[in-house]
């Protein structure tokens, strides 16, 4: 049976959401969404239930829906039993098989345009089978959600794993039958018996050399520590000219961002090069070893120092200066203890990141075949009714 083509206007109009009011009660029974879904909560809503929410500005072309009535904000589009004569969980379906969140029309703030979503072309089946299909993906999603939120855990899993390994070899080093003593130090706590401490002024030099524009440019990045930053040939032309006001980082100096430390912006130089002039470029005086203190400086403990240490008004605007990193007081293993524990944490990483690729890899078909289910059963492909 062939279904008959539409225009995405004759299927549903897409209701303006609202500006949440100042001068009314914000705490409420009603959800209040936006294009990234719910946020607040307010005392009455705009909208029928159940309902679906679009991002209109934002996370444009997002999908969420909702049982309930909810209060749509003016990020955002609606659309109830008010806008559309049609079967709403399909039309939701429907919303998420026509990639609304590729490409605006809006230039000054990316957005969705209601006249370009209107455009688009779709199949309208008749009602019951509107429902037939809206019910087969409701439980077909449900079992495929399941297995995707299962791998999701075990990813959750394994980087705390990968966390806990490396936060208590650069504490704890790796003989769990050390006897330990208590290092003065109130973010390091215990540490093994026979290791020292010192101050981050006695491990490490401030750099700061600058004129060398030749260099690549790195860049700190709170997840992946120190990178190489590429730019097409026509930005790095562009912005030559600003070079010799950036700081030179040396292979194995530690960088961070002064402002983002708190959150883990540092890592060691994977090679010379160029790092902005905000940043702090610490060259390791010797006794530290710079792959230890990468990982040392990454863990969640430390950051926390870093935030005490830090200053600035606002929690977001929080900096570390050069003044407050040199007093931080750090766990010094001998030099071949530092090593012995590099080296077990690249081994037993690298097994951990073998399964979390797997496990990356097992998701994104996953999530492939999810997509693939809807796109069938609302265009057609898949006769629900065989299937069921």
């Amino acid at each position: 049976m062939t279904w008959p083509h539409a225009k995405l206007k004759f299927v549903t109009r897409f209701g303006y959401g609202e500006a949440l009011p100042n001068d009314e009660v914000q705490d409420g029974p009603f959800r209040v969404f936006g294009s990234n879904g719910p946020y607040a909560s307010f005392s009455r809503s705009n909208t029928g239930a159940p309902v679906i929410v679009v991002g209109r500005k934002g996370s444009y072309g997002k999908i969420n829906w909702t049982p309930d009535p909810c209060f749509a904000s003016d990020t955002t589009f609606f659309v109830d039993s008010s806008t559309t004569r049609h079967h709403l969980r399909w039309t939701y379906w429907l919303l998420q098989t026509l990639r609304l969140d590729e490409g605006t029309d809006e230039a000054a703030v990316p957005g969705l345009n209601r006249e370009t979503a209107y455009s688009r072309d779709v199949l309208v089946p008749p009602l019951a089978q509107q429902r037939a299909i809206a019910d087969y993906l409701d439980r077909e999603t449900a079992r495929l959600d399941a297995l995707v939120a299962a791998k999701e855990r075990v990813l959750g899993l394994l980087a705390e794993k990968r966390r806990a390994l490396i936060t208590r070899a650069v504490t704890r080093g790796l003989d769990p039958r050390a006897p330990l003593r208590d290092s003065g130090i109130s973010w390091l706590g215990e540490i093994p018996a026979h290791w020292e401490t010192r101050r981050a002024a006695w491990l490490f030099r401030e750099r700061d050399e600058r004129g060398e524009t030749e260099l690549p440019l790195l860049v700190v990045s709170i997840n992946a520590g120190v990178v190489l930053r590429e730019f097409s040939d026509e930005r790095i032309e562009s912005t030559a000219e600003d070079f010799n006001t950036y700081k030179v980082a040396r292979r194995g100096d530690v960088a961070f961002n002064k402002m983002r430390m708190w959150q883990g912006a540092v890592g060691v130089a994977p090679q010379d090069g160029l790092v902005s002039p905000d940043y702090v470029v610490a060259e390791p005086a010797g006794a530290f070893s710079p792959e230890f203190a990468g990982l040392l400086f990454r863990t969640q403990m430390f950051s926390a120092e870093c935030a005490r240490r830090s200053h600035g008004i606002v929690w977001d605007r929080l900096r570390l200066y050069w003044e407050g990193f040199r007093e931080i007081e750090l766990p010094l293993p001998s030099a071949g203890a530092q090593c012995e524990i590099v080296a077990l944490i690249a081994r037993e990483a690298a097994k951990l990141d073998a399964v979390r690729l797997a496990t990356e890899r097992s998701l994104a078909l996953l999530k492939e075949r999810r997509a693939a289910l809807i796109a069938a059963a609302v265009t057609g492909q898949l006769d629900v009714g065989a299937v069921a």
